[in-house]
């Protein structure tokens, strides 16, 4: 049992994790319709600057928002930039644009500070006592932020002006014009939104996982697990799918072989899918033909 809670705790605080990053991905999905495959990248190029202004004196926390803007305004520039124009309105031509900001990015952090695996540091250290078991303090730190933030989300989302245009663009961009809203500047905020959920997430991850150019690639296709499960277009679904995810992959782990985890999870994952294709709270659509 003592075992079992610690797993299930591990499992809820990878959880956060990767429903962070999914909420991330659905947001800019919901504004823009983009899968954006560089969402991990850009998150780790936050994380490398963070890292550096800590080594240059910077308090933990400050370099914690600074990991924030710098992916939301390295992001918001390559969409600006790349994106943007080269796809031309092309929805496959943005998802390939995304794939190649990813590797460019990579690439960047390869030369700019090398491959090499590198510890990050942690807000906080040690465990607490939890039915018996030693809790890391990580894992409830992980948790806790996560649970604050996409508290803020939802209240964005439901209670504010901001969150109304983006829940308008989300349903029909011509609506939103119609009344007033500028599709493309929400679609900006929406960006940066998703991206700055995915730095937090990003950084409460890294001080278990270290750094390296390509830590988040496991968390990140993890989230599309999760939002995959819970429904592509559901901030919501991406939150509990990603919940449920880190917590079979981490039962998978350590009950049944942690070189199956993966395996585990997507066939869990195709399983729903089989049953409802829209995802357990996803909004099936039809198209006239």
């Amino acid at each position: 049992m003592d075992q079992f809670l610690l797993i299930l705790v591990s499992g809820l605080a990878s959880g956060a994790v990767y429903g962070l990053m999914g909420l991330g991905l659905v947001i800019i999905y919901r504004a823009t319709d983009v899968v954006n495959f560089a969402l991990a990248s850009l998150a780790t190029v936050g994380l490398y600057a963070a890292l550096a202004l800590y080594d240059r004196g910077l308090p933990l926390l400050l370099a914690a928002v600074a990991a924030i803007v710098t992916t939301a305004a390295v992001g918001l520039v390559a969409r600006e930039t790349v994106i943007r124009p080269l796809a031309q309105g092309e929805l496959l031509s943005a998802l390939v644009m995304t794939m190649g900001v990813s590797l460019i990015a990579e690439s960047v952090i390869s030369t700019i500070w090398d491959d090499q695996p590198r510890l990050f540091p942690s807000l906080v250290q040690g465990s607490v006592s939890l039915g018996g078991s030693a809790i890391p303090t990580q894992s409830l730190l992980t948790i806790a932020v996560a649970a604050v933030a996409m508290a803020l989300v939802a209240y964005l989302f439901g209670r504010t002006t901001i969150g109304t245009a983006m829940r308008a663009v989300a349903e029909s961009a011509d609506t939103a014009q119609i009344l007033g809203l500028g599709s493309q500047r929400i679609a900006r905020i929406a960006w940066a939104l998703g991206l700055a959920l995915a730095a937090l997430g990003a950084f409460l991850y890294a001080p278990r996982a270290g750094l390296v150019p390509t830590v988040l690639s496991a968390p990140l296709f993890r989230a599309f697990a999760g939002i995959f499960l819970g429904g592509l277009t559901s901030m919501y679904g991406a939150v509990i799918g990603g919940l449920t995810v880190g917590v079979l992959d981490n039962l998978a782990a350590s009950y049944v072989s942690a070189g199956y985890r993966d395996t585990f999870v997507f066939s869990f994952t195709i399983l729903v899918l089989l049953f409802r294709p829209q995802g357990l709270f996803g909004v099936r659509t039809f198209q006239r033909v």
